[in-house]
């Protein structure tokens, strides 16, 4: 009842407002770029200058599709753009992996199936992930074995925000926030009427992939365009270099072998045995994905919106800790079953989203407001965990997620915005491993972006309140929650395009619904996890300070942060055991973390026929616990150097990335050895000054190198694929 009410009026409140704007708003004239976003692309009305994916140009020169509202975030937030050769040369199924290269962002790697981004050490509930500038609404935060419901495959660009600027979107973006931009609703009439096809295929040795994906645009005429997309990529079981498990795992189940061995258990130590020497192929790592989706929008003048519907389906493997389905195979059905058990009870997840989206831009005019932004989702997602052929546990999440932003005109030197954002999202758990009660969250937030200056020197601020209440009415329990958040930053604009600035941020997130009420096994995680209904709001102050741009033919970008939290909620293992499952418990207290991240690209010959540079990246955080303990799962230090060539209609590309070694790990969690992986690619546009058409050709980890990610909950028995080559054709006509 309280969800549907909720709807309702949210859906009062939006046939209101657009009562209220469109009428006026569709028959005003059209409203041109202000001069205060000078790297706007402007539409002066040449049909060689109105930009189909409204895009804009960054300091590097580049073009950058941008989402609604972010593109303000200029100040308080850095951030990195993936598109054109750079996202296909990293296309992956899954968000963390497209990302992971990027300064301070690494993947969570629970499975080539799942791995969800992390943002200067953050994760889960500390980092927002977007479509076009709103939630992906899935329960991806809530646990690392559940996928991103978003498909990179038809995706235009991923932009990664960095700053407290972009709280804006969210507590949960204490982190930093990451924005998928595709054209699931049209954000502009083609300039030249004409149909507008993208078409993607790859394919690679690691582990078999066959992807395709494509999108087609149409205008119907009269202010009108569709649009359509849909991707199919399967995946077999990843090869990986080596040994499948740790050396430390591996060593303790050949110990344990050698103790059956004694006891005259050969059936079980052979079993032992057998997964400690499992090699060269990840078992039960397969995947298979499908999206589809449609939209329409309208335009009129310099206002418009739009809808659209879309599925995303993937199933994918969960590997197995090896030996753990001994230990509870010995519980279920006596020694004798053990193996069996092990063998056929495979842990796999069905994801199913289907998503609705809606988005209207309107045009004020001239008086306090410039314009009004709506953006509003709608999931219905199910997570289904299956033990082999059996259905485990069946994770219903069902939520909306709304904001309304009105821009103001200029005052002066002042810029800014203002609105308020709605998110409601009921989650059930079925099946005897249900580990979170039935719970619902709501949340309603107000905020604000002001924006001073003209000259060198700006000055920019943002606040949000949030109210949030989480209830389980299976549990009894009724949390409320109001936090407010708040930055402020100086920054000074040298020539070139330099920038350089100081960030001060105090901001504020309520405990997740997982956090207070988990408790109970997780088959997927292979964990038992106990939440904590007495959890506080979690508190940081932060600092950072930044350069970025231009100078001379090197561009950069460089950021120092720290960030100190009270009462900061993270998960880790106890060392204690329930039904055969390690416990992992929520806790809080007192963290720091300090971190510094960086780029420089550089062109040292630069010539008609030739062009040669670099590109260096680099990113290092320590985070520490108030009684002097680690944080679990930090990433640690990375460094990577590429020499790049250009040559007419090719781009050589040859890269080493080197991880250390991560020895500062919480207690009962194990260290991850240093590695380096050298990769190189090849681009060929075989149309000399046409992108429209690439072909890639790459190799990654040429030295077939065994890494494990330390962010990893299964960094022990899932590591990085081995030597992988891949070709993938881009088209667009």
């Amino acid at each position: 009842m309280l969800y549907r009410s909720s709807v309702r009026a949210l859906a009062g409140v939006s046939i209101a407002a657009l009562g209220f704007t469109l009428a006026p708003a569709l028959s005003a004239q059209t409203v041109s770029p202000s001069d205060d976003t000078p790297d706007a692309v402007e539409d002066d009305g040449d049909p060689e200058t109105v930009d189909l994916h409204d895009r804009r140009v960054d300091y590097q020169g580049r073009i950058v599709v941008t989402a609604s509202g972010l593109r303000e975030f200029d100040l308080l937030a850095g951030t990195s753009v993936v598109e054109g050769e750079e996202l296909q040369r990293n296309l992956d199924g899954q968000l963390g992996e497209v990302l992971a290269s990027q300064p301070g962002v690494s993947a969570s790697g629970f499975a080539p199936g799942a791995s969800r981004p992390i943002l200067r050490g953050f994760s889960g509930e500390r980092v927002k992930v977007l479509i076009d500038g709103i939630g992906a609404i899935d329960a991806s935060n809530t646990s690392d074995d559940h996928a991103v419901s978003i498909d990179p495959l038809t995706a235009e660009s991923i932009e990664v925000l960095r700053g407290p600027a972009v709280l804006l979107y969210g507590s949960q973006a204490i982190g930093g926030a990451v924005n998928v931009i595709d054209k699931r609703i049209p954000r502009r009439l083609p300039a030249d009427g004409n149909i507008h096809v993208d078409l993607l295929a790859g394919a690679d040795t690691v582990a078999d992939l066959r992807e395709f994906g494509g999108s087609v645009d149409a205008p119907l005429g009269g202010g009108f365009i569709v649009h359509a997309d849909g991707s199919w990529r399967e995946t077999d079981d990843l090869e990986v270099p080596g040994y499948t498990v740790a050396p430390v795992l591996r060593a303790d189940l050949l110990a344990d072998a050698a103790e059956e061995d004694e006891e005259g258990n050969f059936e079980e130590a052979d079993e032992l045995r057998e997964a400690a020497n499992q090699r060269g192929v990840l078992p039960n790592s397969a995947t298979e994905t499908w999206s589809a989706n449609a939209g329409i929008a309208f335009f009129e003048g310099d206002s418009n919106m739009g809808v659209s519907f879309g599925v995303y389906d993937t199933m994918y493997g969960v590997p197995g800790r090896p030996g753990a389905g001994h230990h509870h195979g010995e519980e279920e059905g006596g020694e004798e079953e053990a193996g069996e058990e092990e063998g056929d009870e495979r842990v796999s997840i069905g994801l199913r989203q289907y998503r609705a989206d809606f988005r209207g831009d309107i045009a004020l005019g001239t008086g306090v407001f410039q314009r009004l932004k709506l953006r509003a989702g709608y999931s219905d997602y199910t997570h289904t965990e299956f033990e082999g052929p059996e259905v485990g546990t069946v994770f219903d999440v069902s939520g909306i997620e709304a904001r309304a932003e009105l821009v103001q005109n200029p005052l002066g030197a002042l810029r800014g915005s203002l609105g308020f954002q709605y998110y409601v999202r009921d989650f059930k758990a079925i099946g005897e491993e249900a580990f979170i009660a039935p719970n619902q969250t709501n949340q309603f937030a107000l905020f604000a972006l002001q924006e001073y200056g003209d000259g060198p020197i700006q000055l920019e601020g943002s606040a949000r309140y949030e109210n949030t209440s989480v209830e389980s009415a299976a549990l009894g329990l009724d949390r409320q929650f109001d936090t407010f958040s708040g930055a402020i930053g100086i920054a000074y604009d040298g020539p070139q395009a330099f920038r350089t600035g100081i960030n001060l941020s105090r901001v504020a997130r309520a405990p997740a619904a997982e956090e207070l009420f988990a408790n109970g096994p997780h088959i997927a995680t292979q964990a038992f996890e106990v939440g904590d209904p007495d959890l506080t709001t979690e508190k940081a102050w932060g600092a950072e300070a930044y350069a970025r741009g231009r100078l001379g033919d090197a561009e950069f970008s460089v950021a120092a942060y720290r960030n100190w939290f009270d009462d900061y909620i993270y998960l880790a293992e106890t060392g204690e055991e329930e039904d055969d499952l390690p416990v992992y418990a929520f806790f809080q207290q007192g963290a720091t973390y300090t971190g510094i991240e960086g780029q420089l690209i550089y062109t040292f010959v630069d010539t008609e026929n030739l062009r040669l540079g670099t590109d260096l990246r680099g990113e290092y955080v320590r985070a520490e616990l108030d009684d002097g303990s680690d944080v679990p799962r930090i990433p640690p230090l990375g460094l990577s150097g590429a020499l790049t060539a250009g040559m007419g209609q090719f781009d050589v590309r040859g890269e080493v990335e080197w991880f250390d070694d991560q020895t500062k790990v919480a207690a009962f969690e194990t260290p991850t050895d240093d590695f380096t992986f050298v990769n190189a690619s090849l681009a060929w546009r075989p149309f000399e000054g046409n992108e429209a058409i690439r072909l890639l050709l790459k190799v990654d980890n040429i030295f077939d190198v065994t890494g494990r990610r330390a962010t990893s909950f299964t960094k022990d028995f899932v590591p990085l694929g081995g030597r992988n080559f891949s070709a993938s054709l881009r088209a667009s006509f």
